[in-house]
């Protein structure tokens, strides 16, 4: 792995413009949408919690590929 790989995937990637900063806001609402759909309609356990977590994982994964962008 090279150094700017490196940096690409663990240095801060402050947004871009109000666009970017708009996306990272979509992303959130949508997650956060059906988070709450999850939580409303699943019965508690770990099926529930490990659904809640993949939709964390699915938003940070989605905000690092709107930050990273360009920053090859």
């Amino acid at each position: 792995m090279t150094y700017e790989e490196l940096n690409r995937r663990f240095d801060h990637h402050p947004p871009k413009d109000a666009l970017t900063i708009d996306q990272h806001q979509d992303v959130r609402a949508g997650c956060k949408l059906l988070a709450a759909l999850v939580d409303e309609v699943c019965p508690e356990g770990r099926e529930k919690a490990l659904a809640l977590t993949k939709i964390e994982e699915a938003m940070f994964w989605a905000n690092a590929s709107i930050a990273r962008d360009g920053s090859k």
